[in-house]
C-alpha cells in the first residue's frame, strides 16, 4: 500500500514517465479525449459517471504529487449557445486549489482552437477524462521542478 493520496496506477506510471514541462490535461466530461489526444499522451479514464469524478478533486490530488509551473484553460466561446458572459465558477475553484499549492502562475486562457492543439502536442503526457459536468473545465498543467531538499 502506498502512502501517497494518489493511488491510480495508471496516472502513477504516467507521471513517472513525465518530467519537467510535460503536460497534465484534466478534461471535463465532454472533451474529446481519445481523438484530440497527443502522440505521447496516455488517456485515463476516471469518468466513472456524470459528475464522479470531478475536475477539481483530480487537481487536488494531481497537486500532492506533481509540481505546478503553470496551467491553461480553455477560454469560453464569446458567442453561441455555450457563450459566458463572466469567467465559469470553476475557475475559482481550480485558482484556489493551485495557490493552495503553491502554484503562483495566473491561469492563461487559450481559444478552444488554440486548446485543443496544445492538448494534442507531443508535450501532453497524461490525459485525465474526469466525470466532470461544468463545462469549461479543462485544465491544461505544466510540471514544474522538484528542488533538492
Amino acid at each position: 500500500m502506498l502512502k501517497t493520496q494518489l493511488l491510480h496506477p495508471q496516472v502513477l506510471s504516467a507521471l513517472g514517465k513525465a518530467g519537467h514541462n510535460s503536460r497534465v490535461l484534466i478534461a471535463d466530461a465532454n472533451f474529446p479525449h481519445w481523438t484530440k489526444r497527443g502522440p505521447n499522451a496516455e488517456v485515463v479514464f476516471l469518468n466513472f459517471s456524470p459528475g464522479l469524478i470531478d475536475a477539481v478533486e483530480i487537481l487536488k490530488v494531481l497537486t500532492t504529487a506533481i509540481p505546478v509551473e503553470s496551467a491553461v484553460l480553455m477560454d469560453t466561446n464569446k458567442s453561441g449557445p455555450h457563450a459566458m458572459a463572466t469567467d465559469p465558477p470553476i475557475w475559482t475553484e481550480f485558482r484556489r486549489v493551485l495557490s493552495e499549492a503553491g502554484c503562483t502562475a495566473d491561469l492563461k486562457k487559450l481559444s478552444p482552437t488554440e486548446f485543443y492543439a496544445a492538448a494534442g502536442s507531443p508535450d501532453v503526457a497524461l490525459i485525465i477524462a474526469s466525470g466532470e459536468e461544468r463545462i469549461y473545465a479543462n485544465l491544461l498543467l505544466t510540471i514544474g521542478v522538484v528542488l533538492p531538499r
